[in-house]
């Protein structure tokens, strides 16, 4: 496996700071592939003797890890330690928290070289800091690493007595511009209470909901909010967050009362009734589903395409989370015919006026994050020297008035796209000279990105010995961005170097021969032809049969 640029700079940042440190926290966003990534940091550290303890907080985390570390680390030994098995013989030990941090379990320990937690913004837990403990009390050079997507926890419980530094932060942003998240299309909505809104006082963790629901939670508003809905978002699957179960039943209910397929899930909602919901929302007729803070983590359905906030969210990790239920690219093969290019992100709270970008700086101690990492928590007044905190919008010593600094809200959010194919360690040609296709090809399968219609692209793949299937369809970024994820998955260094001699000479006779079979024809003095451009056109004709039914079964035609 190939790992993605970011990916690869994110590991070796974390190796870096795990020399100098003994510890660090990576910081990369839903989508970016913190498995793999946290896989391949285990691999470049393991070695002979050595065990690493992998903690994840949901049962079946365990297993979805164990399955990815394997795919990057087969040569590593794994077992599990969790509710229903107690295998200790592993060098890489996947186990639950909750489980392993119970004195009979967490008695029973081997010694570990390396504990590497997933979802780390809960390592402040009593449950984690016990087995981090009872780790470096056999080993005090035992290695602490973290993976999250959310670093500043809501309940301002510094992550800073098991971190002391954050060594590498993926953006939102650049995973957007690369294809592997669709960009959010934001909409602030003032239903008249903005005012209202703007007053809710602060608990200890966030705003007052009950307050926040004697505001909302009204019918000419639960009506509003459907109407904006149908005006934005047309048909698209949705998921809300409410403030309360009171509020969220109030919403759900203008929902089914204007015709429209709503469910709501809350904390009270029995299991395996929520279990169905959220199935029947990604594979069935079910089109919103309403929530009170329980598919803010954890929940990703690929359909869905809108997200609506009816509550202000105090902290911008809770709003990006939420916002970030919507933004997951679709697997074509397991959503067939469902196109996503954006996420719709309906506002009727204040966050997105209050936080603004998505991106947040990293902030280890549970204090508010400084916008400008790097900077001191306090400043000078430039009128009359007096020391004052940094985020001050005036000196109370002469009244020397601060301006705020502009934020780039989600209103406003552009993307700009990025060179992947000049990124990518695979040659990526347009090789019918069509404008229409990008194709690249290795040792271990093929890529071939065709455009159907307006900014509309269609990625198929083909593993050697597999089958002709599409990863993605959208736009050209999201569907390059798949089909190269697809080759650096079965493809290894062998045959991804796209500076390799051989991809530039001359076409081999059994190319030629093959070719003419197909009709292909290649002059004596043709030079625009290479072994390259002759191995990718070999692979699409014999594979165009399938490539064609692909694409006309959707509906379109092949424009290659």
């Amino acid at each position: 496996m190939i790992l993605r640029p970011y990916q690869e700079a994110a590991v070796s940042d974390a190796c870096k700071a795990l020399d100098k440190h003994k510890n660090t926290i990576v910081v990369a966003p839903t989508g970016a592939g913190k498995t793999i990534m946290l896989s391949a940091l285990i691999g470049k550290r393991h070695k002979k003797d050595k065990r690493v303890l992998v903690l994840q907080h949901r049962d079946e985390l365990v297993a979805q890890n164990r399955a990815k570390f394997l795919k990057v680390n087969p040569y590593i030994t794994t077992s599990i330690v969790d509710g229903t098995m107690k295998d200790w013989s592993g060098d890489a030990i996947f186990s639950m928290v909750q489980t392993l941090s119970r004195e009979n379990n967490l008695s029973k320990r081997p010694k570990f070289d390396m504990v590497v937690i997933d979802e780390s913004h809960h390592a402040a837990a009593d449950t984690y800091l016990k087995v981090i403990e009872a780790v470096r009390k056999d080993n005090e050079n035992a290695e602490v690493v973290g993976f999250t997507a959310t670093p500043n926890r809501g309940d301002k419980k510094g992550l800073k007595n098991v971190f002391t530094n954050c060594s590498h932060q993926i953006q939102l942003a650049t995973l957007i511009r690369e294809g592997f998240l669709v960009p959010p299309k934001a909409y602030v909505i003032d239903v008249g209470v903005r005012g209202e809104l703007e007053g809710v006082r602060k608990l200890a963790s966030d705003f007052d909901m009950d307050q926040v629901e004697a505001i909302m939670n009204k019918r000419v508003i639960n009506d509003a909010i459907v109407e904006k809905w149908r005006e934005l978002s047309g048909d698209r699957k949705t998921v809300v967050f409410c403030s309360t179960i009171a509020h969220a039943e109030g919403v759900c209910e203008a929902f089914v009362d204007a015709g429209i397929n709503a469910k709501t899930v809350t904390g009270d909602t029995p299991k395996d009734a929520r279990k169905q919901i959220l199935h029947d929302l990604e594979f069935g007729d079910v089109q919103v589903v309403v929530n009170v803070a329980v598919l803010t983590e954890g929940f990703d359905a690929q359909p869905v395409s809108c997200v609506i906030l009816t509550r202000p969210c105090s902290y911008k990790a809770t709003m990006v989370q939420m916002i970030g239920r919507g933004l997951r690219t679709v697997d074509p093969e397991i959503h067939p015919g469902v196109i996503k290019k954006d996420c719709i992100v309906i506002d009727f709270g204040t966050s997105i006026l209050t936080h603004g970008e998505l991106d947040d700086a990293v902030d280890l101690d549970g204090k508010e994050a400084n916008a400008n990492p790097g900077e001191s928590p306090e400043k000078q007044c430039p009128e009359c020297d007096f020391i004052i905190p940094q985020n001050a919008r005036e000196c109370p010593n002469c009244g020397h008035s601060f301006s705020a600094p502009d934020k780039e809200t989600l209103v406003n959010f552009e993307l700009t796209e990025v060179d992947l194919i000049g990124r990518s360690p695979f040659r990526w040609i347009d090789p019918f000279g069509t404008g229409a296709c990008k194709m690249a090809t290795g040792f271990n399968g093929f890529g071939i990105v065709i455009e159907t219609a307006e900014d509309t692209c269609i990625a198929i793949v083909k593993a050697q010995g597999g089958r002709t299937r599409v990863v993605s369809i959208g736009t050209k970024m999201q569907a390059t961005a798949a089909a190269d994820d697809f080759l650096r998955e079965v493809e290894d260094s062998t045959g991804a170097n796209k500076t390799k001699r051989w991809l530039s000479q001359p076409v081999s006779d059994k190319q030629r021969e093959h070719l003419a079979r197909h009709g292909v024809l290649i002059g004596p003095m043709d030079y625009s032809w290479d072994r390259y451009k002759a191995a990718c056109w070999l692979n699409y004709l014999w594979n165009r049969q399938a490539i064609d039914s692909i694409i006309n079964k959707m509906g379109y035609t092949n424009a290659a």
